[in-house]
């Protein structure tokens, strides 16, 4: 996990993580994920948008409050596991409050059900974030709020995407939550590996807590 952070402070300097793309490098890139997640709440939730608090995990730089922020949410408190990233968001000046936590590592440092929205985009994939964080993200969540989350569906990131989906469902069946919307989208962000090419596919998952 110290190596991770290196990395990701590294990363936070070079803008090649996607975590941490800033807005050239979203152009280049085509990194829709940020946007989709925002415009998937924004379709689902009906309440107070400037008065809802929202949990964005894994916040990075802060590109999903800046999605979110254009569709009239304005509280926003942030979680990541790299300074060097948080330091950036906190230079946005969009999120009240911002912690520093190693997704996996514990609890969240945040009040369990609290949040009208939850959001984790670009963490939930192979080698980042272990699949049983998102009882984390439900338990953040008050009742009756919704929980947003992102996976890539890449070939070398199916065998998560599965083991994600398989807990997801273990979460309905256990009445902690229900399934709102599930979209597949084709065109998620360019791919960037030796073995793939033109765009890899990606999902958006919204729950609503019970």
């Amino acid at each position: 996990n110290i190596i991770t952070v290196k990395t990701f402070n590294f990363f936070s300097k070079t803008t090649k993580c996607p975590l941490n793309l800033n807005n050239t490098d979203v152009a280049v890139l085509d990194y829709r994920a940020p946007s989709l997640a925002a415009n998937s709440i924004s379709t689902h939730f009906s309440g107070d948008r400037e008065a809802a608090v929202v949990l964005d995990v894994a916040c990075g730089t802060g590109l999903v409050a800046q999605q979110m922020k254009r569709h009239g949410f304005g509280h926003f408190v942030g979680i990541d596991g790299s300074q060097a990233m948080l330091e950036v968001a906190r230079e946005s000046g969009l999120y009240q409050d911002l912690k520093q936590c190693m997704l996996g590592e514990g609890q969240l440092p945040v009040q369990w059900g609290l949040f009208d929205v939850v959001v984790i985009v670009g963490a939930l994939s192979v080698g980042q974030v272990p699949v049983d964080v998102v009882r984390e993200l439900c338990k953040s969540t008050k009742p009756g709020g919704y929980i947003c989350m992102t996976t890539r569906s890449n070939h070398d990131n199916l065998q998560y995407k599965a083991s994600l989906e398989r807990e997801l469902k273990q979460m309905e069946e256990e009445e902690l939550w229900t399934c709102v919307e599930y979209s597949q989208v084709e065109d998620w962000e360019r791919a960037v590996s030796e073995q793939e090419h033109g765009y890899i596919s990606g999902a958006v998952y919204i729950y609503k807590k019970l």
